[in-house]
């Protein structure tokens, strides 16, 4: 592989990791599945599943990506040329592209609230206006408007193409050093913030003291499925971005470095999130764009300075939009270029320009179109749907019996060893993780969420 498709540093390698997986995902969706699941058990069954599921997928992910030097797809015909294997690699392609075209439209809501904060539309509720009516009106208006949404979406299509075009290096990576580091100051500048209000030591105490009595297996299951996403396992986003990884990139430490870093914007959200709404007074479920575009709105709003820090916020949430959608962009990118010898230019334009119709369907689903089903759901919830309970899970407990059962345990080895050149102590435990715990884990969530729909 050209050295411009490497990432050059250490450090590139690990922004642009952790950028593919701080998406919104993290941000709206662990708040949310912490309230519903029995305050600080789940954080705590959260961590568990990350040690003992989201690392050693992550490494297996890690090995297939460095150790062959390729695509979601190539990887696996490179390792294994005369089977069939490489099919998991195209499912995980056509996954990432699914979930870019409905995902990006969630990007473009938080451009659009980027917008209404720079304008100061956020931060002054009309006098005589209940506030949650008014947010919601917003929130509406921003998802279920037609041609605004879609021309946000737009933009936002425009801007993942801007920074593919560039490259690996020039592109993904300078934009993951510059905007990685940000995201995390801005976390920290909110979190000070709210964990200087008046009474956040109760959502503080709810967020980390356990409540044993909550604790149960539906936990331990919505536990399993937040570590999956949040970590972005069975997209081909890992094993794409781990073929532009140097040979002397440490895949353990680096697997460590990236989930700690994830987990801890997790960590940093909820004390973001839960000490302001006990200091508030803000009750009611964090459910999903809920929390995002009407909850913590309504926080700012209680705060001194409320144009800064919805800014900052709404800044942050576009920061995480943008490394999600361009590191799934990127799978699809890779794949075209890998496969079939079409030039980095072409394949971005390709792959980029048709989400101007993709994504505006999915956009529109969601208001004027809302009337077209199928299955009972929009196209963007079917997609949604589709994706995260079906392809993903596949993919995941696909590649956990690639690497565990049908390479050699010596090609795992060598990727964890750097070719024997340092000491893999978790080696003999990664192995039986990867091929028995894993994805049994995996399967549970999978089983789980079928039923659920049925």
């Amino acid at each position: 592989m050209a050295a411009k498709n490497k990432f050059s540093s250490r450090t590139g390698v690990i922004a642009a990791t952790v950028g593919s997986a701080v998406g919104l995902g993290t941000v709206w969706r662990f708040p949310n599945e912490v309230q519903d699941n029995g305050g600080s058990v789940f954080l705590l069954a959260y961590l568990f599943c990350v040690l003992l599921m989201g690392i050693p997928v992550m490494l297996a992910e890690f090995s297939l990506g460095r150790g062959s030097g390729a695509d979601a797809v190539g990887s696996f015909k490179k390792l294994t040329p005369d089977k069939p294997w490489w099919i998991v690699g195209a499912i995980a392609v056509v996954a990432s592209y699914l979930i870019l075209s409905f995902y990006i439209v969630v990007s473009g809501w938080t451009l659009d609230y980027l917008w209404l904060s720079l304008t100061g539309e956020i931060s002054s509720v009309p006098e005589g206006v209940e506030s949650t009516a008014y947010y919601s009106g917003i929130m509406n208006d921003a998802i279920t408007s037609g041609f605004k949404p879609v021309m946000w979406t737009a933009i936002m299509i425009f801007l993942n193409l801007f920074v593919l075009l560039r490259g690996v290096h020039k592109g993904i990576e300078r934009m993951a050093n510059t905007l990685m580091p940000t995201l995390f100051v801005i976390l920290v500048v909110l979190c000070g913030v709210s964990l200087t209000l008046p009474g956040a030591s109760e959502g503080v105490d709810y967020f980390l003291r356990p409540d044993w009595s909550k604790f149960n297996a539906n936990v331990l299951i919505n536990a399993v499925g937040q570590a999956f996403f949040s970590l972005s396992l069975g997209m081909g986003i890992l094993i794409t971005y781990s073929s532009y990884y140097p040979k002397t990139t440490r895949l353990g430490r680096t697997s460590v470095t990236v989930s700690s870093l994830v987990f801890l914007v997790a960590i940093l959200m909820g004390l973001i999130i839960f000490p302001a709404m006990k200091s508030f007074g803000i009750e009611g479920k964090t459910e999903g764009t809920a929390l995002i575009f009407v909850t913590l709105p309504q926080i700012f709003e209680h705060m001194h300075m409320t144009y800064i820090w919805a800014l900052l916020f709404f800044f942050l949430l576009v920061v995480a939009a943008l490394t999600s959608t361009v590191s799934l962009g990127e799978v699809v990118i890779a794949f075209l270029t890998g496969r079939t010898g079409m030039s980095r230019k072409t394949a971005c334009v390709v792959i980029i320009l048709p989400l101007l119709i993709l994504s505006a369907v999915s956009s529109l689903s969601l208001g004027p179109w809302s009337h077209y089903t199928l299955f009972g759901m929009t196209i963007f919830d079917l997609l949604d749907y589709f994706t995260a309970n079906i392809m993903l899970p596949l993919v995941a407990i696909a590649v956990c019996i690639y690497v565990g059962h049908i390479l050699p345990k010596s090609f795992l080895e060598r990727e964890m060893t750097n070719n024997g050149s340092m000491k893999s102590l978790i080696f003999p435990a990664l192995v039986f993780v990867v091929r028995y715990v894993s994805p049994l884990l995996i399967a549970i969530v999978f089983i789980n969420k079928i039923i659920e729909s049925l």
